[in-house]
């Protein structure tokens, strides 16, 4: 791989916001290979995966990447951190992140722009979950979820062909909701 530059970056047009709609998360080892378009973004998948969908709302939920060098092992990897926040203590749902906690899932984040990316695509991710109930009224009661990615390169995004395959076609239709 050639570590030459390509191209410089102009002013951008203010048409973008902060934000994320949705997360999917996959069973580790189930993305199978990717096919790469000439920007790096994914173009095709050959995995069976099924993603699970969580809805977001509010604020609470950022994604950051922290690109990192080391001079002396020669190596550049990426931190990829997700912080979800779910609503609402139970017992189903404390069930299923236990799973989370103990796999390692890919995840495609969603944001609010409509673009799509794969989060822990070659390691997965690990997880760390809080389970919190404030002591005020207004406070939290549910869960804060950290996500983590450790990567040779930033989040692969998908291609406008594969725009939705973390939301159609291979979803499942169960998620924990209110009785």
């Amino acid at each position: 791989m050639a570590c030459d530059l390509t191209t410089g970056v102009a002013v951008r047009c203010k048409n973008s916001n902060g934000g994320l709609r949705k997360v999917y998360l996959a069973t580790y080892g189930t993305l199978g290979n990717a096919t790469l378009g000439s920007n790096d973004e994914i173009t095709a998948l050959t995995g069976t995966m099924v993603w699970f969908e969580y809805d977001l709302v509010g604020t609470a939920n950022t994604y950051s990447e922290t690109f990192a060098n080391d001079a002396d092992a020669g190596t550049a990897t990426t931190t990829q951190t997700l912080t979800i926040q779910l609503p609402k203590l139970d017992a189903r749902t404390s069930k299923e992140l236990k799973l989370v906690l103990w796999g390692r899932p890919h995840i495609c984040v969603e944001d609010v722009n409509g673009n799509q990316f794969i989060v822990g695509y070659e390691n997965g991710v690990t997880a760390s979950i809080d389970a919190n109930s404030g002591g005020a009224l207004t406070d939290l009661n549910g869960y804060i979820l950290t996500l983590t990615g450790l990567e040779k390169e930033f989040a692969k995004f998908l291609g406008s062909d594969l725009a939705s395959v973390c939301s159609a076609g291979s979803i499942s239709a169960v998620q924990i909701a209110d009785a």
